[in-house]
C-alpha cells in the first residue's frame, strides 16, 4: 500500500519540446500514463510549473491542501514542488499549460521581475486568476494548443512556443496587477522575498522572527510592518505558516515518521511539534498524513 503521494515528472510525449507542454483538462482526465496506480484527482506533487486555464464547467482544485472553486475563466497557476490535484466533472474543460524550471529560467532574461514574483510566489499570492470576458487571454492558449499539436517534430518551434508563452505571461501579469495595487514599494517586496530566502534556508533550525529581523539588518517592528502591508500577518505568523506548510508537503510526500519530522523541523520534543502542528491544524499529524493517503 502506497504510504505517500507521488512527485509528478514532467513528462511530454513530444521529444523536441524544450521543457513545455500543453494538453486539455479532458484529454488529463483520460491519460493513464502518469503515475502508475495514480490518477490526477488524487494529491500529488508537481515536479514543474503548471497555469490551468478553465474554459467551461464548474469543480474545484487543490493547491496546496485548500481547494479552490473554478469555473469559466478561472486561471490556477502552481509551482514547482507545490501540491495538487484536480476534481474533473462532465461539463469541464480547458488547457493546461507546463514547463519546467529549466524552461523559465530561460525566459527570465525577457520577462519582467514582477511577472516572475507574482505568478510563482506560492507564499505571496493567491494561485487563482477571475479573468474578465474582455481579457482576450483564451485565444493565447487556443493558438498555443494548436500550435503545439500541429507542429512538425522536426520543426524548430522553440521561439514560437517562447513568444506564446511571454504573451500568456504578460496578459496573466496585468490581470495579477490589479490584486497587488497594494505592492508599489518595490524595497519592501525584496525585503520580503530576502526574509522568504533566509526562512527557506533556516526554517528547521530557527523559527524565531527576531532572528530574521536581524539577518536583514532590519528591526523586528519594521519585519512586522512588511509582512502585514504584503500579506497582512505578522512575520511570526507567517513563518508558522511556512513551518507547516513544509511539515504537510514532507508528512505526505514520504514515509518519514511524526518523530523523525519533529527533529528535522528543529524541535527538540516531539510531543511540541505535535502540539504545534495541532494548534495550527486541528489534526495531528498522523491524521493529517490519512487525510491524503
Amino acid at each position: 500500500m502506497q504510504k505517500y503521494i507521488p512527485n509528478i515528472e514532467f513528462n511530454s510525449k513530444k521529444t523536441n519540446n524544450s521543457g513545455i507542454d500543453i494538453l486539455t483538462i479532458k484529454s488529463l482526465a483520460k491519460r493513464k500514463d502518469l503515475v502508475r496506480d495514480h490518477h490526477p484527482e488524487k494529491a500529488h506533487q508537481v515536479a514543474f510549473n503548471m497555469i490551468v486555464y478553465y474554459t467551461a464547467g464548474e469543480s474545484k482544485q487543490l493547491v496546496d491542501f485548500v481547494w479552490h472553486p473554478v469555473k469559466k475563466n478561472t486561471i490556477i497557476h502552481l509551482s514547482k514542488g507545490q501540491i495538487n490535484a484536480f476534481q474533473f466533472t462532465e461539463n469541464l474543460e480547458g488547457y493546461i499549460l507546463l514547463f519546467t524550471e529549466d524552461f523559465l529560467k530561460k525566459q527570465i532574461h525577457s520577462l519582467p521581475k514582477n511577472e516572475i514574483i507574482r505568478l510563482f510566489n506560492a507564499h505571496l499570492f493567491s494561485p487563482v486568476i477571475q479573468v474578465p470576458e474582455d481579457a482576450n487571454v483564451l485565444k493565447y492558449f487556443q493558438l498555443f494548443y494548436e500550435e503545439y499539436i500541429n507542429v512538425n517534430e522536426d520543426y524548430n518551434q522553440n521561439n514560437l512556443y517562447a513568444s506564446l508563452h511571454a504573451i500568456i505571461f504578460s496578459k496573466l501579469e496585468h490581470l495579477k496587477q490589479n490584486e497587488t495595487l497594494h505592492l508599489r514599494y518595490e524595497r519592501k517586496v525584496v525585503i520580503f522575498l530576502n526574509f522568504k530566502s533566509l526562512l527557506e534556508a533556516n526554517f528547521s533550525t530557527n523559527r524565531n522572527a527576531d532572528f530574521y529581523a536581524k539577518k536583514l539588518n532590519i528591526t523586528y517592528k519594521h519585519l512586522n510592518e512588511i509582512c502585514k502591508e504584503i500579506l497582512n500577518v505578522t512575520a511570526k505568523q507567517f513563518i508558522d505558516a511556512f513551518v507547516i506548510l513544509e511539515a504537510k508537503r514532507l508528512l505526505i510526500n514520504s514515509e518519514i515518521k511524526s518523530t523523525e519530522l519533529a527533529y528535522k523541523l528543529g524541535f527538540q520534543e516531539p510531543t511540541n511539534f505535535v502540539k504545534y502542528f495541532k494548534k495550527h491544524t486541528k489534526f495531528t499529524p498522523n491524521s493529517f498524513k490519512k487525510e491524503y493517503i
